[in-house]
């Protein structure tokens, strides 16, 4: 079998478990946590970096930090793994769906002004939706696929229309927007290190920031808002997110190897379009201008999705079409839809994300490109 994207644990990970193991520091305080912490901050130049159990639990604390609450819309778009939509929820907040851009496959920044310009307006630094009378609190751009939305752009808007900006990076540690990282160019940023993600701690989350309040205030959210440090006081509701640190260990490890993986997920990337693009029936992601990306989860479009995927299938490969649209599950059906010619549809039913493991051999990557072209 080739998986799709599976973790390359190829350095330091054995050592650093077994030293937690070795000295008993298996759960929520030890050194490996804050050394996690301290490497992915350095690596994104992130001010602060807050570990969490994963990368849903970083999001909905950049939600709760945002003030984001009861009946308010957040902007996100309608391709996008369902975690950020799920989170919005759980604070009470209602999701406001955005196409996206047929070649860049990210929200559509351009359409999105135009209807906020039509259908909204701004009050006591507050921005609300005409018609229903809701406030629209922030947006949350997803860097799907480690591409990277257009964040000056994204920024500018949430200037005019007041909003907090969340950006949800959890597919893009690695990528940057003009030189600076995924996740540090609004106020908060999320990573996420599932293990498919570019690294891995098998479980887990980083919450970004250059606020130091902000950032204080969500390490002791993610730890049960505990205010004493002896009796079980607290202050705040709490939530039990914090990174273990056995598994931080893991992260330490995955971040020494980081720019390797960053290099070879570039080469695998490369192959497969100088091998696919004469097809003629195949298209690829567009990289948002000024976007140096880290090409996390390689994916086509087809017009013989259908074919391709029983073809690579049948050879064992992994393959997976892109997340159904948000407007179609049954639990966002009824959500403000903004679109023009539903690219998000469109892009789903082609889409094939490909085998990319940063331990992909070129061997099997031919083999994938080869029973494409057969299709």
């Amino acid at each position: 079998m080739i998986p799709l994207s599976v973790p390359n644990l190829a350095g330091n990970e054995w050592k650093y478990i077994k030293d937690c193991l070795d000295t008993n520091w298996v759960s929520s305080v030890g050194s490996y946590v804050d050394k996690f912490e301290e490497s992915v901050a350095a690596f994104t130049k992130s001010a602060h970096a807050i570990s969490t159990s994963n990368g849903t639990a970083a999001i909905h604390i950049a939600l709760l930090l945002s003030e984001v609450t009861q009946g308010d819309l957040v902007i996100v778009p309608n391709i996008t793994f369902i975690a950020p939509v799920n989170c919005i929820t759980y604070v009470g907040a209602k999701p406001l769906l955005v196409d996206i851009d047929p070649e860049t496959w990210q929200m559509d920044i351009p359409l999105l002004e135009r209807y906020l310009g039509q259908n909204t307006e701004v009050r006591n630094n507050n921005c609300y939706h005409i018609r229903s009378g809701e406030r629209i609190k922030a947006i949350m751009p997803v860097h799907v696929l480690g591409n990277m939305c257009d964040m000056n752009a994204v920024m500018a808007l949430a200037e005019k229309f007041h909003l907090a900006v969340i950006e949800d990076a959890t597919e893009a540690l690695g990528s940057q927007y003009n030189n600076q990282s995924a996740g540090t160019i609004a106020r908060f940023g999320c990573l996420s290190f599932n293990g498919n993600k570019i690294i891995t701690t098998g479980g887990g989350g980083m919450l970004l920031t250059n606020d130091a309040a902000m950032a204080k205030k969500a390490k002791h959210l993610t730890t049960q808002a505990k205010s004493d440090p002896f009796e079980y006081v607290h202050d705040d509701i709490g939530y039990n997110y914090r990174l273990v640190n056995v598994l931080s260990a893991m992260g330490v490890a995955q971040m020494e190897q980081l720019p390797g993986f960053i290099k070879r997920k570039k080469e695998i990337s490369e192959l497969y379009i100088s091998e696919l693009a004469a097809s003629g029936d195949i298209s690829f992601q567009k990289n948002t201008v000024n976007v140096i990306p880290n090409n996390w989860l390689f994916t086509i479009l087809s017009g013989k999705q259908k074919a391709v995927i029983h073809a690579l299938t049948e050879k064992k490969i992994q393959v997976r079409p892109l997340w159904v649209p948000m407007n179609q599950l049954s639990m966002f059906k009824d959500c403000i839809y903004i679109n023009e010619h539903s690219v998000a549809q469109a892009v789903y039913s082609k889409s094939i994300s490909l085998p990319c493991s940063s331990s992909i051999t070129d061997e099997e990557i031919h083999t994938v490109i080869n029973t494409i072209l057969s299709v």
